[in-house]
């Protein structure tokens, strides 16, 4: 039976004396697209770090394709196949959107800090930057420095960046927020492309989004899943419809 991609058993995070993350249990196939809900406070963005090495739980494990990866490192954590965006644009302002996407691309490409390298002159890399680049629509931003794009431009640029390390698993935090409708529109194609074949994991207060971009859904309330499903499921669940969907589920 094939491992699943993440899975969070008995989790439990506090902070002082406050309990953040509750008996947390989770499971999310390989594959799939899985959306995790909640309101405000929920502590989904706790959970993403958890899973990402940010922060340690306080009881409990993380597992990643059956390895256990709670207490590695971040950077450990994205080596064996896993990597995020975060709520807030996480891009280096300063750089060319091009400079941007090849610094994602060196590592997966086997290239480590080489200061006798000259990385214009390496094909797999330019070509694998190009084809990102093009995926995401900003071939015609190539050397405008990402602090100068729109929020939307911005955001298209950090999934490019999250995908372009070669990762499996990807998680992204509230991808479309701030967005407008037709900037959302575009932003969930794009996703929906760039993590064909992949298993993704997402945070997001659309319900527009979450129900027509997952195959699951998990909502998580004062840290603790109170309902995984399918969309459908989700929606005609009295609990969560009384615990955060309420007239949203219509």
């Amino acid at each position: 039976m094939t491992a699943p991609a993440i899975e969070i058993k008995d989790v439990q995070k506090s902070f002082g004396n406050i309990s953040i993350i509750r008996d947390l249990n989770l499971s999310v196939t390989q594959g799939e697209r899985h959306a995790l809900i909640g309101p405000n406070g929920a502590g989904k963005s706790t959970t993403f770090n958890l899973i990402t090495g940010y922060i340690a739980p306080t009881s409990g494990t993380v597992k990643l394709r059956g390895e256990v990866i709670s207490g590695l490192r971040p950077y450990q954590i994205n080596r064996r196949g896993l990597s995020r965006s975060f709520q807030v644009t996480n891009v280096f302002a300063n750089m060319s959107v091009w400079e941007n996407l090849r610094c994602a691309v060196l590592w997966t490409a086997g290239h480590r800090y080489s200061f006798w390298k000259n990385i214009d002159h390496l094909p797999e890399v330019r070509d694998r930057t190009a084809e990102i680049l093009a995926d995401i629509g900003l071939a015609t931003r190539r050397d405008v420095p990402a602090g100068l794009l729109t929020y939307a431009e911005q955001r298209a640029l950090e999934i490019g960046i999250t995908v372009a390390g070669g990762a499996d698993v990807i998680l992204l935090d509230e991808p479309t927020a701030g967005m407008s409708h037709a900037e959302t529109e575009r932003a969930v194609t794009l996703i929906r492309r760039l993590t064909e074949g992949r298993t993704l994991m997402i945070v997001e207060h659309d319900m527009s989004v979450v129900f027509g971009l997952a195959d699951r859904i998990s909502v998580l309330v004062y840290g603790h899943v109170i309902a995984t499903g399918t969309p459908d499921q989700i929606r005609s669940d009295p609990k969560v419809r009384e615990a955060y969907l309420g007239e949203e589920a219509a």
